[in-house]
């Protein structure tokens, strides 16, 4: 199961197999059912994670008691509640896993020794930061710039195993609709991918 991060350390560094292999030896993978609850919202976040199977939704609960979807994780990506710049620490948002899960789990008090005992985990750790706040300032440009059917059409190319790993009210609440609208949309696109087909 390492091999998938593995994999995905190859994009960040020009490390041998084998030297990855030694690097990601003592790496802790821990598996959890479905349902689990990684992070409550409020709580401080101590660990994170790297998605090795399955998938983590990331969300709140305003104070209407209203959920709010804001990301999902899957397969070789990272997830992280970025709060260190804050005075008060406590996560704005619940992570929990939407399916079983295999995750790499990482202690972020340990964070540091980790980088001094494997100085290039800190300049692969900084690249993949760097990409993933690269992606999200992209997609978060083009999310509020676009209508609800940009929103699915842009989903559908970029992510569209999450049309069927995850409820449709979740994914309603992700594209910042209301799950009839969703139904609706996804109607228009079958029927005019039809006539396309025709």
């Amino acid at each position: 199961m390492k091999e998938v991060l593995i994999q995905y350390m190859k994009r960040f560094t020009n490390l041998s197999d084998s030297e990855l292999e030694k690097l990601t030896v003592d790496v802790p993978v821990a598996t959890y059912k479905k349902g689990t609850i990684l992070l409550h919202q409020g709580e401080v976040p101590h660990k994170c994670y790297f998605v090795l199977k399955g998938c983590v939704r990331q969300y709140a609960v305003n104070e209407n008691g209203i959920e709010h979807t804001y990301n999902f994780f899957t397969e070789e990506q990272s997830v992280t509640i970025f709060n260190q710049h804050v005075t008060d620490r406590a996560s704005k948002y619940s992570l929990s896993c939407l399916e079983d899960c295999t995750l790499v789990v990482g202690d972020l008090a340990t964070e540091q020794a980790a980088y001094d005992m494997h100085p290039v985990l800190e300049v692969m750790t900084r690249k993949m930061m760097q990409e993933d706040m690269g992606a999200m300032r992209d997609d978060f440009s083009s999310f509020i710039s676009s209508t609800p059917e940009e929103r699915f059409h842009a989903l559908m190319e970029k992510r569209p195993e999450l049309i069927d790993r995850v409820p449709q009210y979740q994914l309603a609440s992700y594209l910042g609709i209301k799950p009839e609208s969703l139904s609706r949309i996804k109607k228009r696109s079958e029927a005019s991918h039809l006539r396309n087909v025709d």
